[in-house]
């Protein structure tokens, strides 16, 4: 283990495997660049590397309705969705990209790449939001379509204008709410199961398809007209095709070696079958056999995670006898509220917009929060129009984590230790010593 060590620490130093497709500036995806989209490629992150696995080969882009721009501004599916950030987009990524092209990158469009449409484009401040935190700004329709909604909807805090602009707002001539959210991941789609809700995608769950989802990407986020049927076909395909996942760890080594744990790495989520985190999946070869001695720092943090994945399925917190692995390991399809985005989180955050929502004294009331609830973003109301759910969200899948910095829709946990502390402030969960490091690791290397 030792040699590995140092063969892995010198591997660390070789140019990764995208730069030989077109060198430094390969990192980042251009719409309509043209080049070759490989079968695979691997991209440094701040905690080892990640891959993306592109599992019917190599795809030549040119053309390619994923890669070229199909509407006004310039976007293209890629522009938000580059496989050095795991088929996401991290903050880190957007603010160098803000530097290398003074903002004027389609990424920046004004539509939602900036706080409002009606600030002054050019001005960094304007895109705060996205420039900062990876925010985009997402405008529903209020009130929603085909739905009479259970509660009256009131704008208390607005620092970006949008909510009480005159062209963008609750009172324009097209009523609309804007609410700020993190790109969700683009790969390892089989593994978004269908749900006691049915199959739901986006932040909210308005979509029910693949197809839906492009549709609603292209019109709005590329400012485009409705994709044709074979644009459709081809974008669905390439993203039902891709995985994503931690590759390697600065402390752990290769992730995907020969025998490893069958959870870990793009290529085990190709073969692997929906719930891919599942209990029975072991990380039993990464325990230390009794006697072992001393361990090196190897394998002292694959024990770690080891241990990790035991808190991830086995620890119980309130309400009820609840784990981590309960919400995360049978796909992303439910949608709940777990306190990112409402009271008392939302006060705490004057950077976001502040709704309170005042339900009907005949509706069913939000489940922990009553009738009257103060929230940043009203997440599956906005579309079902329920008061009880308020600040639901859809959850996310943790591949690729380290990738793509910021975390939950909101981007208001900066690392995976915010992540955790969360929880643990939340559901007021109490860590034995070391527990909170071992299930911080485990996340890491997913």
């Amino acid at each position: 283990m030792r040699a590995f060590s140092l063969v892995f620490l010198v591997f660390l130093t070789v140019t990764p495997l995208s730069a030989q497709y077109g060198g430094s500036d390969r990192i980042w995806w251009d719409a309509g660049q043209g080049s070759l989209f490989p079968w695979e490629q691997d991209f440094d992150d701040p905690l080892g590397r990640v891959s993306v696995l592109n599992t019917k080969g190599a795809v030549r882009t040119t053309g390619h309705p994923f890669f070229e721009a199909l509407g006004t501004n310039g976007r293209a599916c890629i522009t938000c969705h580059q496989p050095s950030n795991a088929m996401s987009i991290s903050a880190a990524a957007i603010s160098k990209r803000w530097q290398e092209t003074s903002g004027k990158d389609p990424l920046f469009a004004a539509i939602d790449g900036s706080n409002c449409p009606d600030l002054p484009q050019q001005e960094a401040s304007s895109h705060s939001l996205l420039v900062e935190r990876g925010l985009f700004r997402i405008a529903l329709p209020w009130p929603p379509k085909k739905v009479v909604p259970e509660f009256r909807l009131e704008v208390v805090r607005d620092p970006t204008g949008c909510n009480l602009s005159k062209t963008y707002g609750l009172e324009s001539p097209a009523p609309a709410v804007s609410v700020f959210r993190r790109p969700r991941v683009t790969a390892n789609l089989k593994y978004v199961v269908a749900g006691p809700e049915g199959l739901t995608f986006m932040a909210d769950g308005r979509e029910t398809s693949l197809e839906d989802q492009a549709v609603s990407a292209a019109t709005g986020h590329q400012q485009a007209t409705v994709p044709t049927r074979e644009q459709l076909r081809q974008i669905v395909e390439f993203e039902s095709q891709i995985y994503t996942a931690q590759s390697a760890d600065i402390r752990g080594g290769l992730l995907t070696e020969k025998d490893g744990p069958p959870a870990l790495g793009a290529a085990n989520l190709r073969g692997g079958v929906a719930g891919a985190l599942a209990p029975s999946l072991s990380f039993d070869v990464w325990r230390p056999a009794a006697g072992a001695g001393e361990l090196n720092t190897q394998l002292q943090f694959r024990a770690s995670v080891a241990r990790g994945r035991d808190v991830f399925f086995g620890r119980t917190f309130a309400p009820g006898a609840t784990t981590c692995g309960t919400c995360h390991s049978a796909g992303m399809t439910r949608w709940m509220d777990i306190g990112t985005t409402n009271h008392p989180m939302a006060e705490a955050d004057p950077a976001l917009p502040l709704f309170r929502v005042t339900c009907e004294t005949t509706a069913t009331p939000h489940p922990g929060l009553g009738r009257v609830i103060y929230t940043q973003d009203p997440g599956r109301a906005l579309v079902s129009g329920k008061c009880a759910d308020v600040g639901a969200i859809v959850m996310q899948q943790f591949r690729g984590l380290a990738a793509r910095a910021p975390y939950f829709s909101n981007g208001s946990a900066q690392t995976i230790p915010d992540i955790v502390e969360f929880y643990e402030r939340r559901y007021m969960f109490r860590f034995a010593p070391g527990e909170r490091q071992d299930l911080v690791d485990f996340l890491g290397v997913l």
